[in-house]
């Protein structure tokens, strides 16, 4: 077996750590920024939402050099590890800097043209943390290349402590710069800025170290590496922008409906984040496992390891879920709410859980079986006509038009991930899944 469970056991467990460190610190993070005043707050939070779309677009070029490099690592062929280590860092460094140059050269102008409407103070907040933190997209995309790399080879534990390193520097420059320096927006962009950079020096320089990675000596563009890195960075890049946009469009519905409706819905969002750590924790330990077991020809293995990593998702997110489901209404108490929205919340709360604990990894870890293995233009296109047909068109008919309100937005996202998991399962139990793994390694 290419994978002992001690392997899987040190290959997942730093991710599921960096997971949580990802959603407490991001917690205390918010809860700083937010002393910086409701201007800055806000926009802080449109260039955000902007953010977004962009860092799922580096972590989807990084996700495709990690598949190419995982295979080939199956494969036992370390000089084309090395070349594709150099391929993925050019690619995604291509890719931030573009997007560095557009936000730089553009910065009012995009701003007016996506948040024309919004106030004097805000506008100015908006502009000035978009101007700093579009320096650090290379030094993200860098950081994201680094991490997926070691990750590709097994070795998850180097991301998670750069990743610890990072976001106590965010932290420790926020307290800083905000809380004793008073800069508000400009304060928290620095933070982040000077977060990333580290990041980026301290993953690339234990790359160089790393003889598990060999870089390769030439960092000349090679098409026919690029061109594998792009087949699977660019539709799982495209379908992660859409399904932000897609996120945005439901979350402009659920405005409408009053703000006991959107407080519900951000509170279910933040705590719900904790049942979904296992299950995007393993479905990151995937694209490793599955990539290894494609290059090495081993389809058995690949299948073997899709359901032992299933299961073993499941079986956390159903103790976690239980575990919510239990202390729900505890948990919403801390929020000093009304008692119509804690009702509405509790509610919301119970069914996401459950929801979660029945089909989440199915539709999510599952998926990314399917990429490592290659078939990402069938996980694309599923994923995108799911997410319009279900998530959205159905939120906008059972939470709008029948009148459920937000929990009916919430029942068309969970119908959106019943059939994604319909789609998936079917698609690895045919075997079809299969036929594209010889596309990168031997393409």
């Amino acid at each position: 077996m290419l994978f002992t469970d001690q392997d899987l056991k040190k290959l997942i467990g730093p991710l599921v750590i960096e997971q949580i460190l990802s959603v407490t610190i991001g917690m205390a993070d918010t809860i700083m920024v937010a002393s910086c005043g409701e201007a800055s707050v806000s926009g802080i939070s449109l260039v955000d939402s902007i953010s977004v779309l962009l860092v799922g677009l580096f972590g989807a070029m990084a996700s495709g050099g990690a598949v190419v490099a995982a295979q080939y690592m199956g494969k036992k062929d370390k000089e084309m590890v090395g070349r594709a280590s150099n391929q993925l860092f050019l690619a995604v460094g291509g890719v931030a800097l573009v997007f560095m140059v557009i936000a730089l050269a553009g910065n009012q102008f995009l701003l007016n043209l996506i948040y024309g409407g919004i106030e004097a103070d805000v506008m100015e907040a908006a502009r000035i943390y978009f101007y700093i933190t579009a320096v650090s997209y290379p030094f993200l995309g860098i950081y994201n290349g680094g991490a997926a790399l070691f990750r590709a080879v097994g070795n998850a534990k180097v991301s998670m402590q750069v990743a610890v390193v990072a976001n106590l520097i965010n932290v420790a420059g926020n307290a800083l710069l905000i809380y004793g320096f008073q800069m508000g927006a400009a304060g928290a962009a620095i933070s982040t800025l000077a977060a990333r950079v580290v990041c980026a020096v301290v993953i690339f320089a234990l790359l160089k170290k790393n003889k598990e990675i060999p870089l390769g000596k030439s960092w000349k563009p090679d098409g026919r590496i690029l061109k594998k890195i792009l087949y699977i960075g660019v539709p799982n890049g495209l379908e992660n922008s859409i399904f932000q946009i897609g996120k945005l469009m439901v979350s402009s519905l659920i405005a409408g409906f009053g703000t006991a409706s959107i407080t519900a819905n951000a509170i279910v969002g933040n705590v719900g984040n904790f049942q979904l750590i296992p299950g995007n924790a393993i479905g990151m330990a995937m694209i490793t496992v599955i990539g290894q077991c494609v290059g090495a020809g081993d389809v058995k293995q690949a299948e073997y390891y899709n359901r032992k990593l299933i299961k073993t998702a499941y079986l956390y997110m159903i103790v976690l879920g239980i575990g919510l489901i239990v202390l729900a209404r505890p948990v919403c108490s801390l929020y000093q709410l009304s008692p119509a929205t804690t009702k509405l919340t509790v509610e919301i709360l119970l069914y996401h859980c459950i929801c979660c604990m029945l089909v989440h990894p199915l539709a999510f870890a599952q998926a990314n079986s399917l990429r490592a293995a290659g078939d990402v233009k069938f996980t694309m296109v599923v994923s995108i006509a799911s997410m319009w047909t279900c998530r959205i068109v159905l939120a906008y008919l059972i939470g709008g038009y029948m009148g459920l309100g937000v929990l009916g937005v919430w029942i068309a996202m969970t119908i959106d991930w019943c059939v994604r998991a319909f789609f998936f399962t079917t698609r690895i139990r045919s075997g079809k899944w299969t036929a594209h793994m010889n596309v990168i390694t031997n393409g």
